[in-house]
């Protein structure tokens, strides 16, 4: 392909070249002949000039042979007019020999000329003639050249690349061997596959599906991933949301169960689906930075107070406790009691305990009690309706 390349370019050359030479020539042909153009309008008009001249001549002597028959018949003529008269004619005859002389001499240079327009015109027709036909060759070339330049197109590659191959491949000993190298993979390749065509129009249409196939993924792909963004979006908003209502409810609470101080739940990331929530409490008193800082109470209550902001967001059924006042003195009991108190309007709270305050917050006990060892018992007291037969006694 390389080598047809290189041909046909060679060919495009030295067909423009000719193109050129022959178009000058047929520049310097046309330049030529209007040159004898001019020289044949030229020698026309010296020749309509003699025949008017010799028209005029004719004209002389018929007028002159006129008068010397008239001269002839009549007497009165002298001698010396007769002189006049014939050395009149002879000068007139010298200028009718001289100007046939001219006329054939005009002739002459005429048919020389158009001898020489002739031939002019063949020459022209001929290098016409061949200027067709290197155009045409030329177009030729271009369409070949066009139809090359297409088959390596298809073939990804480029004229730039035959190029450097060509560069790379200038000497004759490493061609040899390169030709050798492929003419050996080309033998280990074995047998001609007959049916590689077939096999290729398969792998073809197989590689359509699976391009189809690829396409439909692709459009899936980004339809999730927009639906992910959808959802990422989304959940950033509601996370903000709800941690700004946790936030605000958590700051509410925490005074209420450590009777005064305050506390705030921050990000540690920028990120809302990956940043963790730190929990920020300062008790009455206190100016502690972290919350690793509190004592057990206070990390209890701190927790109760996230507790109960939650659940003031979206509220559960029921809450279970399990001794979650262990270890809260009597002070903090009594508010954690409070608290349960005033969350139980809105979620029903079960917790566990063995502290008398908190038992006597609650609306409903469920004791277990051991009377006989190894034989647990279930024990359950209405508060309510036990103050009430209280109230009863006598």
């Amino acid at each position: 392909l390389h080598q047809s390349l290189d041909q046909e370019r060679a060919a495009l050359s030295e067909l423009r070249v000719k193109s050129q030479q022959l178009g000058r020539q047929d520049t310097e042909s046309a330049v030529r002949a209007e040159r004898l153009s001019g020289q044949i309008q030229q020698a026309n008009t010296q020749i309509a000039r003699i025949e008017d001249q010799q028209t005029q001549l004719s004209d002389d002597e018929s007028r002159l042979a006129a008068e010397i028959a008239s001269a002839e018949a009549s007497p009165a003529v002298s001698e010396q007019e007769f002189s006049d008269a014939v050395a009149k004619s002879q000068a007139l005859e010298a200028d009718l020999q001289a100007a046939r002389i001219a006329l054939n001499e005009a002739d002459a240079d005429l048919r020389t000329l158009e001898s020489e327009r002739q031939e002019l015109e063949r020459e022209r027709e001929r290098l016409s003639a061949v200027r067709s036909e290197c155009q045409l060759k030329l177009q030729a070339v271009e369409i070949e050249r066009d139809r090359l330049q297409a088959s390596l197109k298809d073939r990804d590659e480029s004229v730039e690349k035959w190029a450097g191959m060509e560069s790379q491949w200038a000497d004759v000993a490493s061609v040899d061997a390169e030709l050798a190298r492929v003419q050996t993979r080309i033998e280990r390749l074995g047998p001609i596959n007959l049916v590689a065509v077939d096999e290729y129009q398969r792998e073809l249409e197989r590689k359509s599906e699976l391009d189809l196939q690829h396409a439909e993924l692709t459009e899936a792909l980004e339809t999730l991933e927009e639906a992910i963004k959808k959802i990422d979006r989304e959940t950033r908003a509601l996370f903000r949301q709800t941690f700004d209502a946790i936030n605000q409810s958590f700051g509410e609470i925490f005074p209420e169960l450590f009777g005064g101080g305050e506390a705030w739940l921050m990000l540690t990331d920028d990120d809302l689906l990956s940043t963790g929530v730190a929990i920020m409490a300062r008790p009455p008193g206190k100016r502690n930075s972290s919350i690793y800082l509190l004592s057990g109470g206070e990390k209890a209550l701190t927790a109760l107070a996230l507790v109960f902001a939650i659940f003031r967001l979206n509220p559960a059924p029921f809450c279970l406790l399990d001794e979650v006042d262990a270890p809260l003195d009597d002070a903090n009991v009594g508010r954690y009691a409070e608290a349960v108190a005033k969350m139980a309007q809105s979620v029903q709270f079960i917790y566990i305990t063995h502290n008398k305050i908190a038992m006597e917050r609650a609306s409903q006990l469920m004791g277990v009690t051991m009377s006989e060892p190894g034989v647990s018992r279930l024990v359950s007291v209405d508060i309510e309706r036990a103050v009430e037969l209280a109230s009863q006694e006598p």
